[in-house]
């Protein structure tokens, strides 16, 4: 890990992973023999996670060890005491013997737990491992079971591949958890257009995820502008830079209706503007205090956002677009630095899987239309031509109207040259130059968008492992989580252009083929689509299906449809009791028990 520090933009602290050494507390020889070993292990485990995770930006990950081995029931709480003033997150517990169950356990409700049991046959670490989760579930504290395959000799000090695993994708989820709790969700605007995802359902966010939600009306975006409460001198540089990088593209509309390029440049300014003042409105900005908004100074503490813009907005002022293509990719006039989550008609249960995504991988997200599905039979009707390779049986057509981030390019290359999308402290001002090269700003359709703007446009390279996912909410049943895990394609580029000039050819697209197993929802390309519960969807590089499963499972939200495979599930260990041959009706009965986190 490089000595890049990352910086810290919204209000509190970093949640920290804390270590709970567990012990087997019988003195005179039995505890004393294992204090090094014990201890040993907690120090190996978390120099492990220091060295291989950051936070999304980019700051350390930092862990907390107990400052004793846990024996009973007093070291626990001293731990605790500990955890509670260190800002501890989530909790990992690790022994190499037999420990006191319920006396040595965390017992926090609202903090993700795990217990990795060493699996060595001089003491029987897996035997308190199995008797402290049957506590966990009696209490109904969920806990996660990690426990090797392989037997390990007691002076093993290394930490095996798959546990390695395990704890690295509890980690993970555990922290994300922790860092969206008292957060905020800003809703700009209200429903967009009448899209469900628009209806803003503060249960969800309050009861499952720990979120605020905060409002704001789109009026609040032409009060600032008219009022100049912007950084001016931020607004001149970012004027310069959208001269210098973004490429203004064809106009589609007819002649006769197309603006003025008086009209255009002004255009460019409003955008530029509403740039400024939407992330302002998501976490703050001093400067504005300097110029005499103390209030406006301060934000909202918003972690994710969304814009409604249709048609309240976009009717008469030029779109979000820009705005949103902008905050979604990791880079701006500023220079590099950690995507926004910025959500398109303020479609807020796109938001979250988003947020999701980039709380889990680190990376900017995209933001699409599951527009629509093309059967290889349709696509030789229309062009003559067959599809090949990946796309061979059909393909999804990910298209949205400007919002997807710029690193979608798929123009970042990996040392192997391949298309990815990076975490931002990874990202070469080279690939930034790549990525708006690869990107014009097409004058909007004014069919759509009445008071104009721009939209980005771009296709998307094909062979980037993606994850697709939505959440989706039902009454009396809450929130759903779906997952389709596939990757980009390219296909004939004359296909393309027939294809994409069917929709709208101003917008960026992506063409997205899932992985498929044969059955259900997966059957084919065709019954992904069929099976997608609305019309948007959150587009993350990397296949990352199960680290969505163990997240959502820590929540208490079940998972509806995904394509991961049974080996790669990690949920709590009360799960299993639930049922361990439909695992997916299992999920439910058991989210369903437990109820959400936080309610």
């Amino acid at each position: 890990m490089s000595d890049f520090k990352g910086k810290k933009r919204l209000i509190g602290s970093m949640p920290k992973i804390g270590i709970r050494p567990i012990i087997d507390g019988r003195e005179r020889g039995v505890r004393e023999s294992l204090e090094d070993q014990t201890m040993g292990l907690a120090e190996r485990v978390a120099e492990f996670l220091e060295k291989n995770l950051r936070h999304p930006n980019g700051m350390p990950v930092e862990c907390v060890i107990a400052d004793s081995t846990i024996g009973g029931v007093a070291e626990a709480a001293a731990a605790e005491e500990k955890f509670q003033r260190e800002g501890v997150g989530v909790s990992l517990s690790v022994t190499p013997s037999w420990c006191y169950g319920t006396e040595t356990i965390d017992q926090n409700p609202l903090r993700p737990k795990a217990i990795w049991g060493f699996n060595g046959s001089e003491r029987p670490g897996a035997v308190y491992l199995a008797a402290a989760a049957a506590g966990h579930n009696q209490k109904g504290l969920p806990v996660f079971k990690i426990y090797g395959e392989d037997v390990q000799d007691a002076g093993d000090e290394s930490i095996p591949e798959d546990v390695k695993e395990k704890i690295l994708k509890f980690v993970k989820a555990g922290l994300a958890v922790a860092t969206m709790k008292g957060k905020s969700y800003l809703s700009m605007g209200g429903v967009s257009m009448g899209i469900a995802g628009s209806i803003v359902d503060e249960e969800v966010f309050q009861d499952y995820l720990g979120m605020r939600n905060e409002y704001i009306d789109m009026s609040e975006f032409t009060r600032r502008i008219e009022e100049e409460i912007y950084d001016q001198e931020e607004f001149e540089k970012a004027m310069e830079w959208v001269n210098e990088n973004c490429t203004e593209g064809k106009d589609n509309n007819p002649e006769e209706e197309q603006f003025s390029r008086d009209e255009k440049d002004e255009q460019w300014e409003f955008v530029v503007k509403m740039t400024l003042i939407a992330r302002d409105l998501m976490v703050g900005n001093p400067k504005l205090k300097e110029i005499g908004y103390g209030e406006e100074a301060m934000g909202h503490n918003a972690i994710a956002a969304g814009f409604q813009g249709q048609r309240q907005w976009t009717d008469y002022f030029p779109n979000g677009d820009f705005m949103e293509a902008i905050l979604n990719s990791s880079f701006d006039w500023n220079g590099i630095r950690e995507a926004y989550i910025m959500a398109t008609e303020n479609d807020s249960l796109n938001a979250v899987p988003m947020l999701f995504n980039h709380l889990l991988t680190n990376r900017a997200q995209i933001f699409s239309d599951v527009r629509t599905f093309w059967s290889p039979e349709a696509i030789e009707r229309v062009t003559g031509k067959k599809l090949t390779g990946r796309a061979e049986n059909g393909i999804i057509h990910l298209i949205n109207s400007g919002s997807t981030t710029l690193d979608g390019t798929g123009k970042m290359k990996d040392e192997d040259g391949n298309p990815v999308m990076k975490e931002f402290w990874n990202i070469s001002e080279e690939e930034v130059d790549t990525c708006l090269e690869a990107t014009e700003w097409r004058p909007a359709n004014l069919g759509y968008f009445r008071g104009g703007g721009y939209s980005s446009q771009f296709l998307s390279e094909g062979g980037m492992p993606v994850t697709m996912a939505r959440m989706n909410t039902v009454k009396g049943l809450g929130p759903v989580l779906q997952i389709a895990e596939g990757y980009t394609v390219d296909i004939d580029p004359e296909i393309h252009e027939v294809l994409n000039q069917r929709t709208d050819p101003t917008w960026p697209t992506t063409w997205f083929v899932p992985n498929l197993t044969g059955e259900g929802a997966f059957k084919d390309v065709y019954s992904v689509m069929n099976n997608w519960g609305s019309n948007h969807g959150a587009i993350s590089y990397g296949h990352i299906g199960d680290q969505l499963i163990t997240l959502a499972s820590m929540l208490r939200i079940p998972v509806n449809m995904h394509n991961v495979g049974e080996e790669r599930i990690f949920r709590p260990d009360a799960w299993n009791l639930f049922g361990t041959k439909d695992l997916e009706s299992a999920d439910y009965r058991a989210c369903k028990n437990f109820g959400p986190l936080y309610g």
